[in-house]
């Protein structure tokens, strides 16, 4: 057997509750064949087990690995030519986007990703043209490269089959454009081929092929209720419940899908999704910045979770999710850092510290703002119970598996740190991706000293740089020009969206004399 030992200064092995935490100081895990074997201190195990290799030097702070609870693509947006905007605005910017080499582009996050201790990844993939035979084989080129790269996923493929870039029906938004837009855009619809019957299709072949795979799980994602048709949302329900997998559905992002709901059902998104029986454990809504009281007090009665996605709120100006809320009523919530993070990458580490600092209301009640233990299980074993892979993650316990990741001690603490400073408080404050020396996943090292261990980082990043040096295609030239005068046609249909005299979202400061 595949047995190795880890070894650290401290580990933190679990959250308690709001406010504590488990460490062990000198501590240790044993783990046999990718599932944790054993867990105490370094001294006790190592004699125990003097055989055994041991990974870390001592000098490191143990956690368990990181799970990524949102995540769309590699090459950010802004990288592709797509700046931050309001997120109606940016759907139309995003077309922009090149055709790229998919499992070139999944490695390139996924260096980020387990570079800052993400073990585990929720990928959600959508916006893919093509046949139903074209976005499998593309569908698997992604999965190929978390396999390759070694980190965990949960993948899901998108479904959407109405309102594809405003919130209005494809062929009545074509309709209303000037008649040099009209073709142009039916041609830019025309590219997804892709039937409802098909996206169920796809997610049974899929899971068909990674069945067994201890790595890699399928799951479903209604993409949105404006994308969703009301067949939609009854199959996917359906197959949640016959396939027992999970569903991860953005909701209510923005106000404007706020109003639309409301448009469409005449109550909120919550309430439209309780008519199919989809609110429970298995669905996590992704964002849900613009949740009422009414909709935060059903989603955890039901046992809903929400994935909090923190920088994508701020960089395209949805608002700032209900955060404390969420936490005092119980909800699970997850970590996403959706398409990238504050600083336009995949840093968990820095994630966690914008989750913990903005949403810290005035006041002296600690319990009214997120905590260190609270911002680490939302992390680890919140963002694990979203997936397939449940409460199998998330921990440092025996038959947990042996998702690990080792901090330097000293980028944390050199030249200084008060002894009294709590351990959990200096590692997320103060740790950087340059202090991760070591990351595991299933007991395998994926990432040592800099280095990938099973992928030429290098050689990949060259590969993807050469692809995208080729002159643009006729296709994506077409769609460059026509994202750009497509953008008033996007401002004027969401000019006079939401209803003033029903919402008021907006902070509009008086006029200056």
């Amino acid at each position: 057997m595949a047995t190795s030992l880890i070894r650290s200064r401290r580990m933190i092995t679990r959250t308690l509750d709001h406010d504590r935490w488990e460490e062990i100081a000198d501590g240790a895990v044993l783990q046999k064949d990718g599932v944790i074997e054993a867990v105490g201190t370094y001294a006790d195990l190592h004699a125990r087990y003097p055989d055994a290799p041991v990974i870390g030097s001592g000098r490191e702070i143990l956690l368990p690995g990181f799970v990524n609870g949102h995540h769309h693509v590699g090459l950010t947006p802004v990288q592709l030519g797509s700046p931050d905007m309001p997120l109606e605005l940016w759907f139309v910017t995003r077309m922009v986007a090149r055709n790229l080499n998919l499992y070139l582009d999944t490695l390139y996050s996924a260096f980020e990703m387990v570079g800052s201790g993400i073990t585990t990844v929720q990928h959600i993939h959508g916006w893919m043209p093509g046949s139903l035979e074209e976005v499998e084989a593309r569908s698997n080129e992604v999965l190929r490269a978390y396999r390759d790269i070694g980190m965990r996923v949960s993948y899901c493929f998108a479904v959407r089959d109405q309102n594809r870039l405003v919130y209005q029906a494809d062929m009545d938004f074509v309709a209303s454009l000037p008649a040099p837009l009209q073709d142009p855009m039916k041609r830019w619809f025309e590219r997804f081929q892709m039937s409802l019957e098909d996206n169920f299709s796809l997610f049974r072949s899929l899971h068909a092929g990674q069945a067994g795979a201890s790595r890699s799980k399928i799951q479903l994602a209604p993409a949105n209720l404006h994308w969703c048709s009301d067949a939609a949302l009854e199959g996917l329900a359906g197959l949640s419940e016959s396939y027992d997998v999970p569903m991860h559905m953005h909701l209510v992002e923005t106000a404007y899908q706020k109003a639309y709901a409301e448009k469409r059902g005449g109550g909120t998104a919550v309430e439209y999704l309780d008519r199919f029986g989809m609110l429970g454990p298995r669905l996590t809504l992704g964002h849900g910045v613009w949740l009422n009281e009414s909709d935060i007090e059903r989603v955890a009665a039901t046992g809903t979770c929400i994935c909090h996605n923190c920088s994508s709120n701020f960089r395209l100006r949805s608002g700032v999710a209900a955060l404390n809320r969420f936490e005092a009523k119980g909800i699970n919530t997850a970590i996403g850092l959706d398409e990238a993070g504050i600083n336009d990458d995949r840093d968990m580490l820095q994630e966690m510290r914008l989750v913990l600092r903005a949403h810290r209301v005035p006041g002296m009640d600690e319990a009214d703002v997120p905590s260190m233990a609270q911002v680490l299980r939302m992390a680890t074993v919140g963002g694990a119970r979203t997936t397939p892979y449940g409460d199998s993650l998330g921990t440092i316990e025996v038959g947990k598996g042996a998702d690990l990741v080792l901090i330097d001690w000293d980028q944390i603490a050199y030249p200084y740190l008060d002894p009294e400073t709590p351990l959990l408080d200096a590692v997320i404050q103060r740790a950087k991706t340059g202090g991760v020396t070591t990351v595991l996943c299933e007991g395998e090292v994926l990432y040592a000293d800099g280095r990938f261990t099973r992928v030429d980082k290098d050689a990949a990043l060259k590969a993807l740089h050469d692809d995208l040096s080729r002159a643009l295609s006729d296709d994506e030239v077409e769609r460059r020009q026509l994202s750009k005068a497509l953008l008033p046609h996007a401002r004027r249909f969401y000019a006079d969206y939401i209803d003033p005299s029903r919402h008021e979202p907006f902070y509009r400061p008086s006029s200056r004399v």
